[in-house]
């Protein structure tokens, strides 16, 4: 299907966060403060920096297992502080949106080992107390030690948690959407009444999953369901993220990888009913900027001296499944089918075909700032080449991923956010504070659009037919 183009908006603008020391083991630079991630004052900084640099959100990555696939245990993850030891995202963000008006905070929480009457709970009350800021960034898990923590014997299928995912997104559509009418709410004070009974309604769902009987345990919240993020990108995933993602997080070093991606799942959002701007797509980037080229392209050589070729590996086996501590370096890669991320192997060994990569090479290209794409330069050539990209591939923005902490943040806003600004392509803070859907989607569009599968369920009775 041949997508048409979308016109030029301003860039979504997102912070890649993790509870966790330097992602990609980079904490040990001189200059890097990451090793302060248990303070509370740290993440309030930062969402305090961020918002002061007109940055859309925080995108807040999780995982909930050690990265113990390279070499057969965490040690290596451990030695080097790769996403080893980890605080939980979801507990980090009250105090964040206290801290701000208008950023926003996409969290990231699995499907498969939550139960979804909680979880949708969880998430309204964050979007209460940030006043409709909140995202959800919906993932099954790849890690077999997740599943074995977590009380299974091994990791659910693939496939098996993507069935249990799209169901387990109906329950939360039905207790977001259809559980309370939008005048249930009265606090009528004379008559002693705060809402109206008959205006709220059991879901009783029975599914292959999950039975959930009874109402929603909160009030519709500003959004009622946060904004939703996806970020699989192998066939199961695509299809999830056509039926529910509004915005997609996309992995790949390549403009070509992030292209196929992209039109792959906006054409089958299509095909089920949607508008082809129903979805936005970003990507984490990896910025090295400075006062001219030069400056940035010494500070990036700079920055070579200090990446664990190790750390590297370790994120790398723990995304594919594989433990690369057995391999030859200097071989090929070769692809390997597993029941973890699919779509990181393949971005190496089939999709991207410009090149022969060798574990090695995927070391050193990860060494700062992991799998994503990189620019280096002055912040006119990093616009320039951030616009480029964009432009090739169909994206709508970016996650800027740290480096260095929080050094790449605050030359990410001397340098680039100015000339951005200048650009027309970093959208304004609104005078009144909006809700995250209104950034992505427009003023007023503070609910699910109605071409959302989720929309279908605002009618919910509780018996699954409409009222």
């Amino acid at each position: 299907m041949t997508m048409p183009d979308l016109p030029r908006r301003p860039l979504i603008l997102n912070a890649f966060g993790l509870g966790a020391v330097s992602p990609s083991g980079l904490w040990a630079h001189p200059d890097d403060n990451s090793t302060g991630y248990t303070r509370i004052e740290h993440w309030i900084e930062l969402a305090k920096r961020l918002e002061r640099g007109g940055f859309d959100g925080i995108f807040m990555a999780d995982t909930l297992g050690h990265q113990d696939v390279y070499g057969g245990n965490a040690d290596a993850a451990l030695r080097n502080g790769v996403q080893s030891p980890l605080l939980d995202p979801l507990l980090l963000v009250s105090a964040m949106a206290a801290a701000t008006e208008h950023v926003g905070f996409g969290v990231t929480v699995s499907t498969t080992y939550e139960q979804p009457y909680q979880l949708a709970r969880k998430f309204s009350t964050l979007d209460h107390v940030t006043n409709g800021r909140i995202a959800w960034n919906i993932v099954t898990s790849l890690q077999e030690s997740a599943a074995r923590n977590l009380g299974l014997d091994r990791q659910v299928p693939h496939d098996e948690r993507y069935d249990r995912a799209q169901e387990f997104m109906e329950v939360c559509y039905k207790l977001w959407e259809g559980s309370w009418e939008d005048t249930a709410v009265v606090a009528d004070r004379a008559a002693g009444v705060y809402a109206d009974a008959r205006r709220v309604h059991p879901i009783d769902h029975v599914g292959r999953y999950y039975r959930v009987p009874g109402a929603h345990l909160s009030e519709p919240s500003p959004q009622r369901t946060p904004v939703l993020y996806q970020a699989g990108a192998s066939p199961r995933g695509r299809e999830f993220a056509a039926r529910n993602a509004e915005v997609v997080f996309l992995g790949g070093h390549s403009a070509e990888s992030v292209k196929r991606s992209i039109d792959l799942i906006r054409g089958r959002a299509v095909e089920l009913g949607r508008a082809p701007d129903s979805i936005r797509f970003i990507t984490a980037v990896s910025v090295i900027t400075g006062a001219t080229d030069a400056e940035a392209q010494a500070r990036y050589a700079e920055l070579t001296t200090y990446p664990n070729h190790e750390a590297a590996l370790v994120l790398f086996s723990t995304w594919t499944g594989v433990d690369w501590s057995k391999f030859d370096p200097d071989q090929p890669l070769v692809h390997i089918e597993t029941e973890a991320s699919r779509s990181t192997l393949a971005a190496f060994t089939q999709i991207d075909k410009s090149r022969t990569w060798t574990l090695r090479a995927v070391a050193e290209y990860m060494g700062i700032g992991g799998i994503h794409p990189k620019f280096v330069g002055s912040g006119e050539r990093v616009v320039d080449e951030m616009v480029d990209f964009a432009d090739r591939t169909g994206l709508d923005g970016y996650a800027l991923a740290d480096a260095v902490f929080p050094g790449t943040f605050e030359d990410f806003i001397r340098e680039v956010v100015p000339v951005l600004r200048d650009r027309g392509l970093l959208r304004p803070y609104a005078a009144t504070p909006q809700t995250l859907r209104e950034r992505y989607q427009g003023t007023g569009q503070r609910r699910l659009r109605d071409d959302h599968p989720g929309a279908q369920f605002r009618k919910l009775d509780g018996s699954g037919s409409e009222r």
